[in-house]
């Protein structure tokens, strides 16, 4: 990598990992506000707090991560990248504030609606300026994926051993440093947002892209959706809903099985499975790494179909394997870890694959709109699950979703080379 794309990657990667920092931090808070409050009062509406009305509750701030990454995919197109991501972190580090001193679920939710708001502009801008700036595109998917990982990782560790010491409250609150640290960061930082595309075509002339109506925006919406890019938003569809599915309630199931049970030690009691859930987000690294790499090697639809074929069979196997006990648990937690991420390099890649420059950003927000917005859903549908059903009911509609995702992956395999939109 050249000066600029170490510089543009630098960036990128410390601002994927704050995000994820904050977005898989909430789980581990999930079980603390089941046990804490009893009652979401809406004023004329009152609801109990189960894994269904917080489902739905926390699907507030993951659905406006999704919702929000289509402005904002506009505005990308716009304006200064990095501006935006400066904006993003000061955003989210504001939310946990808020969420610190929360009264009550009714500003749990608030909190996490900040919280969305100001995450859903990250990703059409950190993913357009890897396509746009950087020349070697695939390996900056790749480290770009990997420093979410180390996220997505470190915030549920963070807060699981700040726990240990402090009150809930006071942990939200020692959360927002970090993200000052890279606001302060990203501001400073000196880079070139359309080097790539320079040296390609020439084209750095940032206003000749974009939209600058709703006229053009439904325009430039339409080319893409009617070209296989819609193939693609569909996979983004499917796997949001399985990211969130899996993840949202995972550190209360994990509770539950048998060989996972608390640990008194010192005084305190640590929950193992808490440890499981940062070690599965662990692994997610490798996969992440070893997609993004692959990006590079060949076409990525086989990537698509491949790993979404291997969720469907981890999915099915989960909860049996827990069951069983560690021997069996571990690996099929290490396997739902590395490919819930390795899929996700492919369809990232896949949308430059199918989109024109001149809308990345906007492509970027379509396709984060479908990954956290619709895939905010995930959370609803496992909470509904886990209250009504049961929670081998709710592994087998996740495999059925992935199937879905691998089944759209085989068809843009079958259906031709990867190529531009308009074909």
């Amino acid at each position: 990598m050249n000066s600029n794309d170490r510089s543009i990657v630098g960036l990128v990667m410390v601002a994927h990992a704050m995000v994820h920092t904050y977005e898989l931090s909430i789980p581990i808070l999930v079980p603390i506000w089941l046990s804490e409050f009893s009652v979401i009062d809406l004023g004329i509406l009152q609801f109990p707090v189960n894994e269904a009305t917080l489902g739905a509750l926390v699907a507030i701030g993951y659905g406006l991560f999704g919702l929000g990454a289509l402005p904002s995919g506009v505005l990308v197109d716009r304006l200064d990248a990095r501006l935006l991501i400066t904006g993003c972190l000061v955003g989210m580090g504001t939310s946990f504030l808020v969420l610190a001193v929360a009264p009550s679920p009714a500003f749990l939710g608030l909190a996490l609606a900040i919280w969305g708001v100001a995450a859903s502009v990250y990703h059409p801008s950190g993913l357009s300026l890897i396509s746009r700036g950087v020349e070697e595109r695939g390996s900056g998917f790749a480290y770009h994926g990997m420093a979410g990982n180390v996220g997505i990782a470190v915030g549920p560790l963070l807060t699981i051993l700040l726990l240990i010491a402090f009150d809930w409250r006071l942990v939200a609150g020692v959360l927002t440093i970090p993200a000052v640290v890279a606001a302060t960061y990203a501001i400073r930082v000196d880079i070139d947002e359309r080097a790539a595309v320079a040296a390609a075509d020439g084209g750095d002339d940032r206003t000749d892209s974009g939209v600058d109506s709703l006229g053009e925006f439904l325009a430039t919406a339409k080319t893409l959706f009617a070209s296989a890019f819609v193939v693609v938003f569909l996979v983004t569809f499917f796997s949001g809903l399985y990211y969130r599915g899996a993840l949202t309630f995972l550190p209360e199931l994990l509770r539950d099985v048998p060989a996972l049970t608390p640990v008194e030690f010192g005084g305190e009691t640590f929950e193992p499975g808490d440890y499981l859930y940062v070690g599965l987000l662990m692994v997610g690294v490798l996969g992440q790494y070893a997609g993004g790499k692959l990006t590079d090697r060949g076409r990525p639809e086989i990537g698509i179909f491949a790993g979404f074929g291997a969720l469907v069979v981890v999915a099915l196997l989960f909860l049996p394997a827990a069951a069983i006990g560690l021997v069996a648990l571990l690996p099929a937690a290490a396997l739902l870890g590395f490919f819930l991420f390795f899929v996700q390099p492919f369809y990232q890649a896949s949308v430059a694959e199918y989109t024109p420059s001149e809308a990345r950003g906007l492509s970027y927000g379509f396709t984060y709109l479908g990954v956290f917005g619709v895939g905010a859903l995930g959370a609803v549908v496992a909470g509904t699950m886990l209250t009504y059903f049961s929670a081998e009911q709710l592994f087998v509609v996740l495999a059925a979703l992935a199937a879905c995702a691998s089944g759209l992956g085989a068809y843009l395999v079958t259906r031709a080379p990867s190529t531009a939109v308009g074909t």
